[in-house]
């Protein structure tokens, strides 16, 4: 018999594809959502619920940060799976307070809410989504074979155009795949609220008894992304340019590399967390393990889109909080969940481009960037 499952975030793209990840495995899914404008568009505005979110899944409105609304959506449920957050490197510069309020004050009303249930109601499993944000910059090797796991690129060598991280030589460093042992360098305000997110789940099921799992996702594509929240995953923000006949903008050279994971691998991934006996306490890479420079990210999408005409807008600027390399090292998500990425990035953006047929998306790109450069985190 399935489980009764609650997921913070239910109605966004991670938490629908989670959804029905988990109905088709035979548990019951309720979704607590507060149906933001800035994901979900005119259907937030109007607090309607989203059409893809499956039948079977129960929506409650509410905010994660509200007490009364945590403790009736965790009435009666066995595991939870924590996907509610603020989520954008950018915007996490300047709404500071936005972030820190959502990510990790949520994150605490959660937490004392499933610690109040105590040992008459105890959770079977916590599932928190974390993030690769935390790393900064990935792993990196000096060419002496010495491993680097405190590379920081100074503002002078960007100002410069010189992109790519440096020993104290001044030779490049070669990027490796990045294990969850790599100490966190956090460089962003939204970086930080999801390590606070992670240890503050860890560190309190552990003193609770509560079996809890991090998964700190890479970037993640697919369907239900949204268009029009110019501080989403890259390739949806792409999607919103393309869409509308503009070329993407594209930071510094573009060929900084990034790890692309499909939405359905990363919903196996939660799935396989939620049942693998040995994943408690555990901290867990979810990516493809393959890299792609965003330029190429940016070619492939507009070829699916057949769009070839539109090239990419290398801006040759920086953004404060970016990094230049992160890929994942999956291989104790492989060894201890069984995950083993299935979907090919050829495939999941032939399914995104035929999903974006029927999509209209209000392109606020430019907009974002012009507020990101008036407050001096664009150079």
């Amino acid at each position: 018999m399935g489980q009764h499952i609650l997921i913070t975030g239910g109605a966004g793209f991670i938490g629908s594809h989670l959804a029905d990840e988990l109905l088709r495995a035979g548990h019951r899914v309720r979704a607590l959502d507060s149906l933001l404008p800035q994901v979900h568009g005119a259907a937030g505005e109007a607090g309607r619920r989203p059409e893809y979110l499956h039948a079977d899944v129960e929506l409650q409105v509410g905010d994660v940060r509200d007490p009364a609304a945590v403790r009736r959506a965790l009435d009666g449920v066995d595991a939870v799976f924590h996907l509610a957050a603020a989520v954008g490197v950018g915007q996490s510069m300047y709404e500071i307070a936005q972030y820190t309020d959502v990510n990790n004050m949520g994150t605490a009303v959660l937490l004392e809410a499933i610690v109040a249930r105590g040992r008459t109601a105890p959770l079977q499993r916590l599932v928190v989504a974390s993030s690769m944000s935390l790393y900064g910059e990935g792993l990196y090797r000096a060419p002496d074979g010495a491993l680097v796991t405190d590379v920081e690129r100074t503002r002078e060598q960007l100002v410069a155009g010189d992109w790519e991280p440096r020993d104290a030589q001044g030779r490049p460093l070669e990027p490796l795949p990045t294990p969850e042992t790599k100490p966190p360098s956090l460089a962003s305000v939204y970086a930080l609220s999801k390590y606070d997110q992670e240890r503050m789940c860890l560190m309190v099921g552990r003193a609770y008894g509560i079996p809890t799992v991090a998964l700190r996702f890479f970037n993640v594509f697919g369907t239900r992304q949204a268009l029009s929240n110019p501080y989403t995953g890259v390739l949806a923000i792409f999607a919103s340019r393309y869409l509308n006949d503009r070329a993407p903008m594209v930071f510094e050279d573009g060929l900084q590399q990034r790890d692309f994971v499909s939405v359905y691998d990363v919903a196996r991934a939660c799935r396989l967390a939620l049942e693998a006996p040995d994943a408690d306490g555990q901290v867990f890479n979810v990516g493809s393990g393959r890299r792609y420079s965003i330029r190429e990210i940016a070619e492939r999408m507009a070829s699916a889109l057949g769009k070839g005409y539109v090239a990419p807008e290398i801006t040759g600027r920086y953004r404060v909080g970016d990094i230049r390399h992160c890929v994942a090292d999956v291989a104790r998500a492989r060894d201890v969940l069984g995950y083993a990425p299935a979907v090919p990035l050829e495939d999941g953006l032939v399914e995104l481009a035929e999903w974006l047929e029927g999509q209209t998306a209000a392109d606020r790109v430019a907009e974002a960037s012009a507020e990101l450069a008036a407050r001096g985190l664009t150079v």
